[in-house]
This record gives structure tokens, C-alpha cells and sequence, in this order.
């Protein structure tokens, strides 16, 4: 499917049929299509091991991730399309609908960033994931109208490039002609081309689709002049995932220049490196390099190509392992940086950008389709627990930017209409999609990563999994089959390296029992309707911290971080929690008593004690009085601290 001219219009129909209805995102189950188009292009694709199961099939039950859900939700459906289609409208010449929100889709005090017209993309995958989850066809018609508006705007124009910069499409032109600009086009253009992507994948809209195809055949012919060192020297400013949408196009269509743009578009610079095991993140902006790599392991599995495999696997493992939290999250300021600097980052109140833990949680998600090793899955789980669920407001639904560790911190959330973020952007996905990740198969097992009140509809197999659960307050999970016939089926249970062992009974007796932390456990048989599974597992307080600095430490509970709850000290009853992002400093700048802690900090966690309520503790400060520490995820509204300078015990 040859792109054709500057508009990208196609001469030919390009919606082949490829299983979009069925499709999740990830796009995992469009890979057969892909095999199809790399069989006809001679190239060899890496099929997952592992599919996940489409989002209508989970179902969540009551909890926090539900009611986290239900909070987004309604959020999106308070916001009005036709005000963040506003810029949209006026660059193509049509008169604007509504008027435009504020903070970064308008104010001029964002205008370095210039990346108006990003919270539309996001708005778009938020709305499809919500309907995909949900059914609820008020997401469908939002996705729908929007991509009507959307090809309205192309119409108007001629051409496939839909925008809402200041200036039009001056600011991709200087880019594209290798001017040096204040902006990043290509990171706020990814986020269209991914909420097209989504509302082609996952709502069905035939109109998402036309608009994604014109869209990405502007970007092929605009692209086609450079050199590739121009490319690359463009590569140098943030351009999210614009590998990741490329392969996903060529997925969905089989177009070899999308194949190619996919390749041209992973900033080799960053990557090389990375294939030859050299970690050169030290102050790098952080959530502009992992979106790309993403995009590695999405190359990867279109191309073959071990290289991007090798980068992916290896930035993951040095973050995850090396560079990251015990939240999850990472970075001071949106910065990696040297970890034997730990100490002089760690209590900034701009640590874990929201973003990053974002999409940490994407790539750990297509490493473990591609190798179901139990590593990915203990880093999503804490990840999900610490960075996810705990950026949202739960009454407001309204999530953070950074989550950083200053004692005696407050979380900040974005205001409805006057903030929109990059964070508030992938906020809005967050909650719609806790389904995507707490099961997944292949031909003969069914995995149960997370321990979350849900079911699954294994439809091919017949048979229906129901997981009743009130982890993490419990460290056991129970599920039960409901079967049309007696299956024959592998279960697969996290045994999570946080668990000493890991201890599984079938209808009351003890089947298998696991010493092998970060592990599974599988029980294979033929499973009758009615069968039950009980997972026991062990949790117990400890203490993480980093080798550079090993006085500071975080408090764990199994894969919760428990967090000091130090009440409102210095705010008013009703101070506003609620803020711009130009409030963000006066609410962290008066010093805040936060008691201090005394003893040996490999020891500390020893002395934790049960409280009154599950998942609270309490411990002794250095003058004796208490300290109650509970769940991070649940701390809203108060100052807290997450990690403490253990000082040495007097003698």
C-alpha cells in the first residue's frame, strides 16, 4: 500500500481485514496479520509467547482498582471533545465549537513546551479503553465524532496532517527542514496517532482508521526527503513512541513504509548503547527515552531484529533493577540520575514522573508476552500498587505528576480544566485498563499475574475463571472454574519473589507447594466446573534500599510500600489539593517536622507492629512516640514520607 501523495490519500482500500474487533491493547492479537504481511515481505517477526485476553473478556469486581476506574470514567465523560478539538479546528480554518481548556493545551507560559492538542490523543485511547472495558457506547460516539472532526480537519486542509500548535504546521516544517525549534511535535503528534490507533483497535471506528491512515502516509512523505543523519539529528528531541505506532501500522496493514518508518524512527543513538550492555541514562530526561524503547521491542517483533530485543531487555533490567524506587518509579526532576548520587535525589519532591511509571508498565508488559518470566510481572505489580492506583485522588479521580519521596510531601493532582499534563494524559488511560494485565495464555495455560477481584472468559477453551480476592489485606487469592465441559488446562500462579512460598490447594487439598520465589506454579489437569483454587502466599515487613546509600529506606509489605501517614501539618482545613502546576512549589516549600528514626537500618523493619486496622503498622520514632505507617497507594490528602534517614542507634 504505497503511500501516494503529500494529503495521504491511498489509491487502494487499506482497512484489510486484520481482527480489529477482537484486538486488545498491545495489539498482541493482530500478530498473525503481521506474519502475513512479514511472510509477503520476506522478513522473519517474533510472535509473543503469550496472548493477553481482549479487555471485554476480564471483568473487574468491587475494590480499589474498580472504583479507580469508575472515577476516570466519569471524568472523561465531564470533559467536552469539542473544546480540546478547539486548536484543531482553528489550524485547519474552521471556526472552533467550543473554547479551549487552559494549563498545557493553551496557557502561553507552557509555550516552550508546545505540545498542544497531546491531551486530544490521550483523550481518544482513554475513551476507547474505557468502551472496550465497559461496552458503554458513550465512549464509542466520543471516539467516533472526535475522528469525524478530526477528518473534517483534513478535508479542510488537503492534507493527512491534523495539528493544534500555535502555529499550524510551522513548527513540524522548521523541524522537518532541521531548524532548531522550542517544542516537541513528534511526542504530542504520537499521542494522536496512538488514540487513533486505540479507537481503531479497541472501538471499532472505521473513521479512526481513515484518519490514522492519512495521518501516518503524511508522515511517510514528509519523512521521505531526510537523510539518515538528518533523521537522526531530528531523533534528538522528544518524539514519545513513534517507532511503537509505525510498527503497530505496519501490524494492522502490511505497508513496508511503515516497517521502514518504524526502523528509521528508533533513535539509534540511544540505542546502540544499549545493544552493547552500556547504561549511559545518567541525566537523561527520562520519559523521552522510555516510550522509544517501547518501540524497540515493538520493532522488534515486526522485524526479527535481535537488536531491538537486546535494547529493550537491557534499558528494562537497568531501570527496573538498578535505577528505580521501591514504588517503582524513578528520576529526579524527570532526569535519571547517578545512582551513587542516591542520596541527593532521593527526597526531591519531583521524583517518579507519572509518565515513566506509565510506561515502564507497557514495556514490562510485551517483555513478559514475549518471555512470561515472573521478574516482569513482580515489577508491574509493584509498580501498579505504588505508581498507578496511588496517583489518583480517590475522590476526585484527578491523578499526579511526580510522586516525589520529601518527607513531609503532599500528592498534587491536576486541576479538570486548567492543568492537562502529559501525566493528566496518561492518567486518563491508567484507570480505564487495569484489565489488560491480570491474565494472559497461550494454547494450554492460563497465567493469573495479579491478584485482583476479576473474571476471565476464556472463550475458546469454554471455560471461565473467577477470582475472589481481598489481597493485598490477605496475602491468598482464591479462584473458581466455571466450565461448559471438563478442560483441560495449565494454571499458571505467580509465585512473587516478595513470598517466601508459595503453597496452592485444589478443592480444599494441598496440590503444590513452591520455595522458589519469582517463580510459577503450575497445576495442570482437567479442571471440572465448580473446581477451586487456593493460593497462599506469605507476606512480611521489610526494608529496601539502595547501595549507595544504605541508612535511607523504604518500608515494604509484600509488594506494598507503606508510607508514614503524617497528617496536615501547616495547611489550612481547607487548603486546595486540587492545583495548577504553577502552585505545585508553594505547597512543599515551609518545613515540616517529620520524626526521625533511630537504629540499624537492616533491622528497622523488625520492629513494625500489626495497628488496629490490615495493612497498618505502627513503629517507634527516635523520641518514642509512634509512627503509623500504611499502604502508599491509600495516602491522599496529607503529608507523608516514604523513605527515612535511619540514624545510628546512640550507644
Amino acid at each position: 500500500m504505497p503511500a501516494t501523495d503529500f494529503s495521504g490519500h491511498s489509491r487502494r482500500d487499506l482497512l484489510v481485514s486484520t481482527g480489529l474487533a477482537g484486538a486488545t491493547a498491545g495489539l498482541a492479537t493482530i500478530l498473525p496479520a503481521t506474519a502475513l504481511a512479514a511472510q509477503k515481505a520476506g522478513t522473519q517477526v517474533k510472535p509473543a509467547r503469550l496472548e493477553p485476553f481482549d479487555l471485554s473478556d476480564v471483568t473487574l469486581e468491587e475494590g480499589p482498582f474498580l472504583h479507580a476506574q469508575r472515577l476516570t470514567e466519569a471524568y472523561l465523560l465531564r470533559l467536552q471533545p469539542d473544546r480540546l478539538l478547539h486548536n484543531f479546528r482553528v489550524n485547519a480554518g474552521l471556526a472552533p465549537r467550543a473554547a479551549v481548556y487552559g494549563g498545557w493545551e493553551s496557557d502561553e507560559i507552557w509555550a516552550d513546551i508546545n505540545c498542544h492538542g497531546h491531551t486530544l490523543g490521550h483523550y481518544l485511547s482513554a475513551c476507547a479503553l474505557a468502551f472496550r472495558s465497559t461496552n458503554d457506547r458513550r465512549f464509542k460516539q466520543r471516539v467516533d465524532y472526535i475522528a469525524n472532526e478530526l477528518a473534517a480537519c483534513q478535508k479542510a486542509t488537503g492534507s493527512g496532517l491534523v495539528c493544534a500548535f500555535p502555529d499550524g504546521p510551522a513548527l513540524l516544517t522548521a523541524h522537518l527542514r532541521g531548524d532548531k525549534i522550542t517544542g516537541v511535535p513528534w511526542y504530542t503528534l504520537h499521542k494522536v496517532y496512538a488514540g487513533l490507533r486505540d479507537g481503531a483497535l479497541l472501538a471499532d471506528s472505521t473513521v479512526s482508521r481513515e484518519v490514522l491512515i492519512r495521518l501516518a502516509d503524511w508522515g511517510v512523505v514528509a519523512t521521505r526527503p531526510l537523510t539518515d543523519g538528518q533523521f537522526e539529528t531530528m531523533l534528538a528531541t522528544e518524539h514519545g513512541g513513534m517507532n511503537e505506532v509505525y510498527a503497530d501500522l505496519y501490524a494492522m496493514t502490511g505497508n513496508e513504509d511503515y516497517r521502514e518508518l518504524s526502523q528509521r524512527f528508533s533513535h539509534k543513538a540511544v540505542m546502540d548503547p544499549l545493544v552493547q550492555g552500556r547504561d549511559l541514562l545518567d541525566g537523561m530526561h527520562a520519559n523521552t527515552q522510555v516510550p522509544k524503547i517501547v518501540g524497540f521491542q515493538r520493532v522488534y517483533e515486526i522485524t526479527g531484529d535481535d537488536r531491538y530485543a537486546q535494547a529493550a531487555n537491557f534499558f528494562f533490567r537497568t531501570v527496573a533493577h538498578t535505577r528505580s524506587f521501591a514504588t517503582g518509579g524513578h528520576g529526579d526532576n524527570e532526569h535519571f540520575f547517578a545512582m551513587a548520587d542516591f542520596d541527593r535525589h532521593v527526597f526531591s519532591a519531583k521524583g517518579s514522573e507519572t509518565c515513566c511509571q506509565h510506561n515502564m508498565l507497557k514495556l514490562a508488559r510485551l517483555l513478559f508476552m514475549q518471555d512470561p518470566n515472573a521478574d516482569y510481572a513482580d515489577y508491574y505489580e509493584r509498580t501498579l500498587y505504588n505508581g498507578i492506583l496511588a496517583s489518583q485522588d480517590p475522590d476526585s479521580g484527578m491523578v499526579t505528576y511526580f510522586q516525589g519521596a520529601r518527607p513531609g510531601y503532599m500528592k498534587l493532582y491536576h486541576t479538570p480544566e486548567h492543568s492537562f499534563w502529559c501525566c493528566t494524559g496518561t492518567g486518563m488511560e491508567n484507570h480505564v485498563k487495569y484489565r489488560d494485565s491480570i491474565y494472559f495464555h497461550d494454547e494450554r495455560s492460563l497465567y493469573v499475574n495479579l491478584f485482583v477481584p476479576s473474571s476471565v472468559a476464556w472463550k475458546e477453551k469454554g471455560a471461565e475463571l473467577i477470582q475472589r480476592t481481598a489481597f493485598p489485606e490477605k496475602p491468598t487469592t482464591g479462584l473458581q472454574w466455571k466450565l461448559r465441559a471438563p478442560a483441560k488446562i495449565a494454571l499458571q500462579l505467580r509465585h512473587p519473589r516478595w513470598s517466601r512460598t508459595a503453597v496452592v490447594r485444589v478443592n480444599g487439598q494441598e496440590v503444590a507447594r513452591s520455595a522458589t520465589a519469582g517463580s510459577y506454579v503450575e497445576v495442570a489437569r482437567t479442571w471440572k466446573d465448580g473446581d477451586r483454587v487456593e493460593l497462599q502466599l506469605e507476606m512480611e515487613p521489610t526494608v529496601e534500599s539502595a547501595p549507595a546509600a544504605p541508612d535511607i529506606v523504604a518500608f515494604t509489605y509484600g509488594p506494598i510500600v507503606l508510607a508514614g501517614a503524617l497528617g496536615r501539618e501547616g495547611l489550612a482545613p481547607d487548603a486546595d489539593i486540587i492545583v495548577n502546576e504553577r502552585k505545585i512549589g508553594e505547597y512543599n516549600k515551609s518545613d515540616v517536622a517529620v520524626p526521625t528514626i533511630a537504629g540499624d537500618p537492616r533491622l528497622v523493619a523488625q520492629r513494625l507492629r500489626p495497628g488496629a486496622a490490615p495493612l497498618e503498622f505502627a513503629i517507634a520514632a527516635e523520641d518514642g512516640s509512634p509512627i503509623r505507617l500504611i499502604p502508599y497507594h491509600r495516602i491522599a490528602h496529607e503529608r507523608y514520607a516514604t523513605y527515612w534517614r535511619v540514624k545510628p542507634a546512640e550507644a
